[in-house]
C-alpha cells in the first residue's frame, strides 16, 4: 500500500490536503484540493501551510475556500491490502523434517514478502 503524499514543505511530516501551483504569466499561486495525482511544478501542501501561504509582492493568491479534506483512499490501495492480506492467510505447505529440525522444538517463522508468518502455539 502507498504511503499517503506528505507536505512539500521542508521538515514538514504532515500529511497533504492541498496542491499548490504556481501560475507565472499570471503572478498567481494557487491552492486547491489536493490533486489526484502528484505532477511535477506543483507543490503539495499540508492544511495549516495551504493556510498560511503567502506569495511574493506583486503576485495574487487564489485559495481553495472550503475544507481541505485528505483524499480517501484509491481503490489501488484497497486492492494492494487484500492482496497482501490474502497471501498472509494461505497455508504453508509442510516441509519434510530434517535432522536438525526435528529435534528442535522451538517453532519456525516463515517469510513471504514483507510479511511474517508466525504459526500458532500448540
Amino acid at each position: 500500500m502507498r504511503s499517503p503524499r506528505r507536505c512539500s514543505r521542508n521538515g514538514c511530516p504532515r500529511q497533504a490536503v492541498a496542491t499548490l501551483t504556481y501560475v507565472y504569466n499570471e503572478s498567481t499561486a494557487v491552492v486547491g484540493p489536493l490533486a489526484a495525482f502528484a505532477e511535477p511544478h506543483t507543490y503539495d501542501l499540508c492544511e495549516p501551510h495551504a493556510r498560511s501561504l503567502t506569495a511574493p509582492r506583486g503576485w495574487d493568491v487564489v485559495r481553495h475556500e472550503g475544507e481541505f479534506e485528505p483524499p480517501p483512499p484509491t481503490t489501488d490501495d484497497l486492492v494492494a491490502l487484500a492482496e497482501a492480506v490474502r497471501e498472509a492467510a494461505r497455508p504453508v505447505a509442510p516441509r519434510p523434517p530434517e535432522d536438525d529440525q526435528a529435534t528442535n522444538s522451538t517453532p519456525q517463522t516463515g517469510r513471504r514478502g514483507h510479511l511474517r508468518v508466525i504459526p500458532p502455539n500448540h
